[in-house]
């Protein structure tokens, strides 16, 4: 289970990210609402191990680690970080990411029979720009699941590339599901869709309302 509470990052001149409390377990999609997109990139980021938090504790199976944190978990399609090159073909994404996976676990990784056994190839010579965007979730989420150890799943404003939760949500609910290979799934997006009801939280959560005006109280007290 990912546990966090009160996580912060700070920024130059203000929250890189504010003060943020969650919980996501296998088996569950969490979805995480925020409206800057630098801030849903910087939970992703510190989520995943990849960005060193100012305060606030995070934990992963009850472990405070990063590396263990980072062993376990994928970021997938981080704006800036690692989202694919729009120059670069499905094949050669495939090619550069598998070989990112440990060698112990690579073997026969290789890109032609990978996109043959995962039913990529007939998008093999697109390239990555032009991928629709529920066949990309589809593509990078199934390349992060290849490495076998991947047991959380990060996935940065899948609702970027379409206002339509259909070309994103279904895949995520599949593979948080799953029960053959349950994962943990978090996702940033910038507003939680109309028809979800599972598991939310909001970036920021976590900072106390510090406004003791007047108005406040009254209306805290209607």
């Amino acid at each position: 289970m990912l546990s966090v509470r009160q996580l912060h990052v700070n920024g130059r001149r203000d929250d890189l990210l504010p003060p943020t409390s969650l919980q996501a377990r296998r088996g569950e999609l969490l979805l995480v609402s925020g409206t800057r997109q630098d801030q849903r990139t910087a939970l992703a980021l510190t989520l995943s191990g990849r960005m060193k938090l100012s305060s606030g504790v995070l934990l992963w199976d009850g472990r405070a680690k990063t590396k263990h944190l980072r062993a376990a978990s994928s970021l997938v399609d981080a704006p800036g970080v690692n989202e694919p090159e729009q120059h670069l073909s499905v094949r050669d994404l495939v090619t550069e990411d598998l070989a990112l996976i440990p060698r112990r676990y690579r073997g026969a990784l290789l890109s032609k029979p990978w996109l043959k056994v995962n039913r990529f190839e007939d998008i093999a010579g697109l390239w990555t720009e032009q991928l629709a965007p529920a066949k990309r979730i589809e593509l990078l989420t199934a390349l992060a699941l290849a490495n076998p150890h991947t047991d959380l799943l990060v996935v940065d404003s899948p609702d970027r590339h379409s206002a339509d939760p259909a070309d994103w949500l279904p895949r995520l609910q599949e593979l948080a599901y799953n029960g053959g290979r349950p994962l943990a799934v978090v996702a940033t997006v910038a507003a939680l869709p109309e028809t979800w009801t599972g598991p939310a939280a909001v970036i920021g959560n976590a900072v106390p309302d510090t406004d003791p005006s007047p108005e406040n109280e009254t209306e805290d007290a209607k």
